[in-house]
């Protein structure tokens, strides 16, 4: 018995089901299972929300999710293999837990959610920074998330929320912070993984804001920001003059110096740059 259900431990689990992590798909697996609670709960109060997860694998953090009172979950997961360790918890957690046997990048989940809804996630080091920019750059905002407690490799987590001129701030932490309060929640070694990867990774809580903290198009702040920091150790008049002829004086407009390099420019100033470019 586990700590936190009646199911078997995670390692069993896993032999029983022929559950090897693969490379390609990204896994590494948590198998604490009274680390997956501490996950869940640290997105909050679940009792009142469905929650989305992404790459569950043999299940941990589905079940810490379940434990601690989660509405209803709802687990995609592209491992035909899982899914028979996914069923067993869905009949320990009767109509609490439906699956999608998918590729979370080609499937719509929303149709099988009601709001309000939280997005879990130990997400698989592969998409995991591209599902991001997805949930952070929707058509409408607000989005259909109201917070997003993920797993990422440790840089990936510091890049989220770093400050103006440190080496982890980019496009990842303007993004980020210009639609929803992000914070680093835990840190866990390589060795709480099966098997372990060779980094150390970290949970980030973000929670969506209203409205942007600044009038912005998020196409075109990604897609700025992304050309900025492609070339972040160029001059800001260097690295941008293609999007325009006139770019020093459209930097100069905003109050961005020409010289400057990307990793100076706060948030404001980037947004402000882009409605000048538009």
């Amino acid at each position: 018995m586990s700590a936190i259900d009646t199911l078997p431990p995670l390692r069993q689990v896993i032999m029983d089901h022929d559950l090897t992590a693969k490379k390609s798909l990204g896994q590494n697996f948590l198998l604490d299972l009274n680390l997956t609670a501490k996950i869940a709960r640290a997105a909050g109060d679940l009792s009142k929300c469905d929650v989305l997860e992404i790459g569950p694998g043999p299940g941990g953090l589905t079940r810490g999710l379940l434990a601690e009172g989660a509405r209803h979950v709802l687990a995609v997961e592209k491992d035909s293999r899982a899914m028979g360790a996914l069923n067993e918890i869905a009949a320990a957690y009767p109509n609490r837990l439906s699956l999608i046997n998918g590729d979370a990048l080609a499937i719509d989940p929303l149709a099988q959610l009601t709001p309000p809804i939280r997005v879990c996630a130990n997400l698989p080091y592969n998409i995991g920074t591209e599902l991001l920019i997805r949930w952070l750059t929707p058509r409408e905002w607000p989005p259909f998330w109201t917070s997003l407690t993920l797993m990422f490799q440790r840089e990936v987590a510091q890049r989220i929320v770093a400050k103006p001129r440190s080496k982890a701030y980019g496009r990842l932490a303007i993004l980020s912070q210009w639609r929803a309060d992000a914070r680093i929640v835990m840190e866990l070694p390589p060795e709480a993984f099966s098997p372990p990867p060779k980094v150390s990774s970290a949970v980030v809580h973000l929670t969506a804001l209203p409205q942007p903290r600044f009038p912005a198009d998020a196409k075109k702040l990604q897609a700025l920001t992304a050309r900025a920091f492609q070339q972040r150790r160029k001059m800001l008049r260097a690295s941008l003059k293609p999007l325009s002829p006139d770019m020093e004086d459209i930097l100069t407009s905003v109050g961005i110096k020409p010289t400057q390099r990307p990793e100076e420019i706060g948030l404001e100033a980037w947004c402000a740059l882009s409605r000048a470019l538009d």
